[in-house]
């Protein structure tokens, strides 16, 4: 979708103040958010396209007057009330203090939580989006090729800046998951993602570098010959 989410290439939001020293955490709470998240996905309920997805619908002014793991959490809260594990006064609860002698909720029947025992292993299983068949490429290395204009009013890894450029076809990475439809429930629709080369004068204009390039990530579904 044209969210918030997706601001490359907009202009009026300032430079990219990079942190010196960031740290991988800046509160706690951050570090839990990551935790909570890889835990309940591994509950099989939801696949990480839909995730993302689910915070791509964070409203706009809440979106930019929040942090990335407030993203994260917004979206987890709401991942949980949709497939039944956590309701939202269920959510408000838990955030209270507990009250004396109060039992911890047991959880939803037919769920198996994860355990701390089973995590590494849990971890090391994992299996990314990456898909071991065989599928033709649309493209080969050296192709001319036009990314599509497309607005869809679901999740979709073509951001609005390549949208309608041409570029050149840099490398195939292989066959992968497609996010739009895996997002959706549609199914993974496995097919090639290429690395395409997007002169910076195609994306900005003529008043960017001649020698400067975009390097995008784009799957078969994205594009067309030029």
């Amino acid at each position: 979708m044209n969210g918030v989410h997706d601001m490359g290439g907009m202009h009026g939001l300032g430079p990219v103040e990079a942190e010196k020293d960031e740290p991988v955490f800046h509160e706690e709470w951050e570090r839990r958010v990551l935790a909570m998240t890889l835990a309940t996905g591994f509950l099989g309920r939801w696949n990480i396209d839909m995730s993302r997805s689910m915070r791509e619908q964070m409203p706009a002014a809440e979106y930019l007057a929040t942090t990335y793991y407030e993203h994260w959490l917004w979206a987890l809260e709401r991942l949980l009330d949709a497939n039944g594990l956590v309701r939202p006064d269920e959510t408000e609860g838990r955030m209270r203090a507990p009250r004396p002698g109060q039992v911890p909720a047991s959880p939803p029947a037919g769920v198996a939580p994860l355990l701390a025992a089973e995590v590494e292993a849990k971890l090391h299983r994992a299996r990314g989006a990456r898909v071991d068949v065989e599928v033709a490429p649309r493209f080969r290395i050296g192709d001319r090729v036009r990314a599509r204009n497309d607005h869809p009013t679901g999740h979709t890894r073509l951001p609005r800046y390549a949208r309608g450029r041409e570029g050149t076809i840099d490398r195939d990475h292989g066959v992968w998951v497609f996010p739009d439809t895996h997002a959706a429930g549609q199914g993974t629709r496995p097919q090639h993602v290429y690395s395409v080369r997007f002169a910076a004068r195609e994306l900005w204009g003529a008043e960017a570098a001649a020698r400067d390039a975009v390097y995008v990530d784009l799957w078969d579904d994205y594009m067309d010959p030029a």
